[in-house]
């Protein structure tokens, strides 16, 4: 009678450990590893190629490998899986529902990998970095420090993004974001990069056609630029008024989720703004603004840092990103005369 190896390895259990113990148990362990065998991370590539590349016929030719060996994969992942990935026509193929949220995971899964064998291999930081930044701030300081970041790291190639919206790393896709303001309770871990100070200014052709106001309160009488919805909370400035904190809600006629606009509307004179220390200093020295309500100015609880999950943070690119920023905030370059 014949029988496979797995049946011989069962059988051998039925026959006496005695007989030979380690070859018993060699034979066990082949099994299990055959158990354990499959195509997962191949099927995952192959998907990927295929919507990278647009087209069955041109993932083959990327992989170097047959269309229908292309096909056969995606086929098996799909009924693995028990649901479409793609939707296929004679001339494309569009990602479904469950595939968008598939390809996510397999980036991460696949990226992972690479990462896993890139820190054996060597600790020097590469691959791709997936950055996410406010407008302004980015603009305005990020951007400026980013050819020192890339001729320290020239094996990592960033991916930038601007957005005054909080993107969801993970979501998202992204390895690190920059954010303002008090942070938000989250499972992401932080470093700080700076504080952050706001400071209500106007420019002069502003103040030298509709006055200067000279208490907070005043602040009702004239035209206040003013963040849209989701950071409408920044619509309430604070002052130091007889020693206690209190918040003055404020309006005008325009309003943003930009900070870059409400900056540059503040300078064209269409507004006073409660403006970051890091768009402000620079203009008031270059007499573009005007500092206003100083001896009511509250200080802010409040900071500029990078956030990042948790389990990323030993990845080699990531780490640079991080203490290469938190080096060049330690002393912020807008506080600089």
């Amino acid at each position: 009678m014949n029988i496979s190896v797995t049946e011989r390895a069962e059988q051998a259990g039925t026959e006496g450990i005695d007989a030979n113990p380690g070859k018993l148990q060699r034979a066990h362990c082949r099994t299990r590893i055959g158990q354990m065998k499959d195509e997962r991370l191949l099927e995952m590539r192959v998907f990927k190629a295929v919507v990278e590349a647009g087209g069955f016929t041109a993932a083959a030719n990327m992989l170097g490998v047959s269309q229908p060996f292309v096909s056969q994969s995606v086929n098996a992942l799909e009924r693995r899986l028990g649901v479409q990935l793609l939707h296929r026509s004679t001339r494309t193929q569009r990602l479904t529902h469950e595939g968008e949220r598939f390809l996510l995971s397999c980036n991460d899964i696949l990226e992972s990998l690479e990462e896993a064998e890139a820190q054996v291999r060597s600790s020097e930081p590469s691959g791709n970095l997936r950055v996410s930044a406010p407008h302004a701030f980015g603009m305005d300081q990020l951007v400026a420090a980013l050819p020192g970041f890339l001729s320290s790291y020239p094996k990592v190639c960033v991916h930038f993004s601007l957005s005054d919206s909080n993107v969801n790393l993970i979501e998202d896709n992204f390895d690190v974001a920059v954010r303002m303001g008090r942070l938000q309770d989250s499972s992401l871990r932080s470093r700080k990069l700076c504080d952050l100070q706001r400071i209500v200014v106007a420019s002069p052709g502003y103040l030298a056609a509709h006055g200067t106001p000279v208490t907070p309160l005043g602040l009702a009488r004239h035209a206040c630029l003013t963040w849209e919805s989701p950071r409408e909370h920044l619509n309430l400035w604070p002052f130091m008024i007889n020693g206690r904190l209190e918040r003055v809600a404020v309006q005008g006629s325009f309003r943003s989720t930009d900070g870059t606009t409400l900056f540059q509307l503040c300078v064209a004179g269409v507004g006073i703004m409660r403006l970051a220390e890091h768009l402000a200093l620079p203009a008031i020295r270059r007499g573009d603004l005007v500092p206003l309500l100083p001896e009511y100015q509250a200080k802010d609880d409040t900071a500029i840092h990078v956030v990042y999950l948790p389990e990323r943070q030993l990845v080699p690119r990531i780490r640079a990103f991080i203490d290469y920023f938190v080096d060049v905030f330690r002393e912020p370059p807008w506080q600089k005369p």
